[in-house]
């Protein structure tokens, strides 16, 4: 589902099996999805255009537990978006907080600003690894090491790139060098707004039933787009459209239901009953992967019930 989530609010981070907890109010409204409940989102975008988005990667290596407050992987990106504005204010919060080194699944990040920054954020061998500016020399990330992933583009010719599984040899690297080289053909410009050509690229990387959706931040314009594998037409969410003070009443959209265009009137107020039936749905269809127990899974549907305005 598609949250609003409130500034003002005061949380508390849900208790890892290694580290303690922290508190914090959040500074910043924002918009996210949410595929394991409330609070707990896989990408999102807040007031002041930061976005951060998740993607799988197998080496991932959490720091050993310390004196940190440790949290889960999807709640650190909601830290993020409720306290950050830029990159260098989320790559500052590792001196503050850490994500928990057990019972986390593997995955690292691709973050973005107003100021027009991206940057990668991996944990490789317990250790933060950040690419952005001249390191980042392609603001792209699939699910390979990013190092190894700019290696393998810059191996190959350009006629190979992005087409050839065989010169790759890895489908990751393959998705890696085909997002590259359609960023690289915008340098000769299009006659496609690039609203409509980002979703060329993600529809070029899709891979099948294993997507089941694709999401494009204008950050400039504060506006979200996205479509789903069973509802393709593309949906339109406003940041104008919504009241993020504390002392208003957060809203959610289901993004498995018809539906196209600007949907910001479609929008409900959040439910616990939506919260669980979501987290119950999501963790059924991914438990080979994510298992979640029941216990889990009441822990998660909860959490937002005690967020409260500070």
């Amino acid at each position: 589902m598609v949250c609003t989530n409130l500034s003002g609010l005061l949380k508390s981070s849900m208790k890892t099996p290694d580290g303690e907890t922290i508190s914090w109010i959040s500074r910043y409204g924002s918009i996210t999805f949410n595929q394991y409940g409330k609070e707990f989102p896989t990408g999102g975008m807040n007031e002041k255009g930061l976005v951060v988005e998740l993607m799988w990667l197998d080496e991932t290596k959490y720091p050993a537990a310390d004196k940190r407050p440790a949290l889960d992987v999807l709640q650190w990106i909601q830290y993020q978006l409720d306290n950050c504005s830029t990159i260098e204010e989320v790559i500052e919060t590792d001196k503050k907080i850490r994500i928990a080194s057990v019972e986390n699944p593997p995955i690292h990040y691709l973050v973005a600003d107003a100021k027009g920054h991206a940057s990668t954020i991996e944990f490789l061998n317990g250790k933060l690894v950040v690419h952005r500016e001249k390191e980042l020399p392609q603001p792209v990330l699939t699910n390979s090491i990013y190092d190894e992933s700019i290696k393998a583009y810059k191996n190959t010719t350009v006629s190979d790139r992005g087409g050839s599984a065989f010169a790759y040899g890895n489908n990751s690297l393959e998705r890696f060098g085909k997002a590259c080289s359609m960023i690289e053909q915008l340098k000769t410009g299009t006659d496609k707004p690039l609203t409509d050509y980002a979703f060329d690229i993600l529809s070029a990387v899709a891979q099948g039933d294993f997507t089941k959706w694709s999401i494009v931040y204008d950050i400039g314009k504060k506006t979200i787009h996205f479509k789903t594998n069973s509802y393709k037409q593309i949906k339109t969410v406003s940041f104008s459209a919504f009241d993020f003070n504390c002392m208003a009443t957060a809203k959610a959209w289901d993004m498995n239901q018809p539906g196209t265009g600007n949907i910001n009137a479609q929008f409900e107020n959040f439910s616990t009953a939506a919260n669980k039936k979501i987290i119950e749905k999501a963790a059924k269809e991914s438990r080979k992967e994510v298992p979640i127990s029941e216990k889990g899974q009441e822990a998660l549907w909860k959490y937002a019930e005690g967020v409260k305005c500070n």
